[in-house]
């Protein structure tokens, strides 16, 4: 069975060096040869049971010759006349165990193949000798035994010259041949015309308008108008109109935010240097002897740099694309003391604690890890401070807790806080660039930044619900 289906895979892939390498050709084509092979399973046994016809012919007219040549004498010359009419050689019964030669030839054959009917009883036990005889070019005689019509259970035994019987094998299985050729092509031509308007003009209309489409996705023309079939040609149809429709939807913003985002660019370019003048002039105000701009300047101060912070980040996320992470294993706690130092969390009043194993090492990029833990402590830290800007009950003391743990070579990095949570409106575009998690300070990119960087790990940032502190969990694998 492998055999036969590597066969028709071969021929199937041959059939693209065909010169009409169209899917209808090739469908012509396969209904040609399946009806054709089919039809050769019908045909070794339809040969077999035409020999078995043929000979208990021989043997009926036999059977005829002996029973004239039993009622009475006759002489020599109709007795040959008689196994010329039934073509055989020589007649004999068989009954009882004994068997009596009737019609006998003028010089008896020697030994010769028996092929006794009565015992196939089934057709597939004459194949093999069917087809032995038809590629046969030999010329002999054959015996043959049989009961065509006794009703007292005796046997008709003739000897018979299996040329002609060759012969007529082959006239048969030519009949036999040229009807499947006539058979093939009427059934492979309605087959190919019912296929051809099923199934491959659709599908060739289908083929047609993507070929269309894909030239100038945007063109809302060159949508593919649905048959309205409701087969899967129909199903089909609804789901590539469906998705061009989507395509050219995406396209049309994906331009309209590339023209957004040029602009934008070129604002922002103008902007920050506008806000860095404003910057400078706002340090000549602390200088200033007035209560009154002493209290003010530093949030003016404060509110420049956030506003310059987040013209640089938007810049930075829209023009920078993240290298591929550098792998080198490096212990983490250095890392985490590093970003401690940068942020300066001690001197707001954070207590900052961290629980990692002095031998724990991981194999990362370095500069991006250390990128991810201070974005996402500082947003702990960003919320603490607007938790206790708010006025809201502090709980006894704000604190942030970074603890790592590994198994295997995999890494899970913990960063905790104890501050009022993430709103839930906001949870579900928490990763996306500009969402921010509901602090006034952020820009909205630190968490965007720092999943890219992770899945460019080929990790994941999660956060988990607890029922006291928010969790974001860093897991990186070996």
């Amino acid at each position: 069975m492998n055999t036969i289906f590597s066969t028709l895979r071969k021929f199937w892939h041959g059939l693209g060096s065909f010169p009409a390498r169209s899917l209808s050709a090739k469908v012509l084509l396969l209904t040609i040869l399946f009806v054709m092979l089919a039809e050769v399973v019908i045909f070794v046994p339809s040969v077999a049971n035409f020999r078995k016809n043929w000979l208990n012919e021989r043997l009926g007219a036999a059977q005829i010759a002996a029973i004239a040549a039993e009622r009475r004498t006759i002489p020599a010359e109709l007795e040959e006349k008689l196994l010329t009419n039934a073509r055989v050689h020589a007649v004999a019964i068989k009954k009882n165990g004994m068997r009596r030669l009737v019609l006998q030839p003028k010089t008896m054959p020697g030994p010769m193949p028996h092929y006794d009917l009565s015992k196939c009883s089934f057709l597939w036990d004459l194949i093999p000798d069917a087809l032995s005889a038809f590629f046969s070019s030999r010329d002999r005689l054959i015996r043959v035994s049989g009961a065509p019509n006794m009703i007292d259970g005796s046997m008709v035994e003739v000897v018979v010259d299996e040329k002609p019987l060759i012969k007529a094998m082959h006239k048969y299985a030519l009949n036999i041949l040229l009807l499947s050729l006539v058979i093939a092509v009427i059934a492979a031509s309605l087959i190919f015309l019912s296929l051809n308007r099923i199934l491959i003009r659709p599908m060739k209309n289908i083929t047609r308008n993507i070929v269309h489409f894909s030239e100038n996705p945007e063109d809302q023309s060159r949508f593919i108008t649905p048959s309205g079939r409701i087969d899967e040609v129909g199903t089909t149809e609804e789901s590539l109109l469906s998705l061009e429709k989507e395509l050219a939807e995406m396209l049309q913003q994906k331009s309209r935010l590339a023209s957004l985002g040029l602009a934008v660019s070129k604002i922002n370019h103008d902007l920050r240097n506008m806000l860095s003048s404003a910057q400078l002039i706002s340090d000549h105000l602390g200088t200033v002897d007035n209560p009154t701009v002493q209290r003010m300047t530093p949030r003016l101060i404060s509110s420049l740099d956030r506003a310059i912070r987040l013209c640089g980040n938007t810049l930075k996320y829209g023009k920078s694309a993240e290298i591929t992470p550098q792998r080198r294993p490096f212990p983490l706690l250095p890392l985490v003391n590093e970003v401690l130092e940068s942020l300066g969390l001690e001197q707001n009043g954070i207590a900052f604690s961290k629980v990692i194993d002095s031998e724990l090492t991981i194999n990362a990029d370095r500069d991006q890890i250390f990128r991810v833990i201070s974005n996402l402590t500082r947003n702990a830290a960003l919320a603490l401070n607007t938790q206790r800007e708010s006025g809201e009950v502090l709980p006894d003391q704000q604190k942030i807790l970074i603890r790592a743990s590994q198994k295997g070579n995999a890494t899970k990095i913990y960063i905790e806080d104890n501050g009022p949570g993430i709103p839930e409106k906001v949870r579900q575009d928490l990763f996306k660039a500009f969402q921010t998690s509901g602090n006034s300070e952020g820009t909205g990119l630190g968490l965007a930044i720092s999943d890219e960087l992770v899945r460019a790990h080929g990790g994941t940032i999660e956060l988990q619900d607890k029922s006291e502190l928010t969790s974001f969990v860093v897991s990186l694998p070996g």
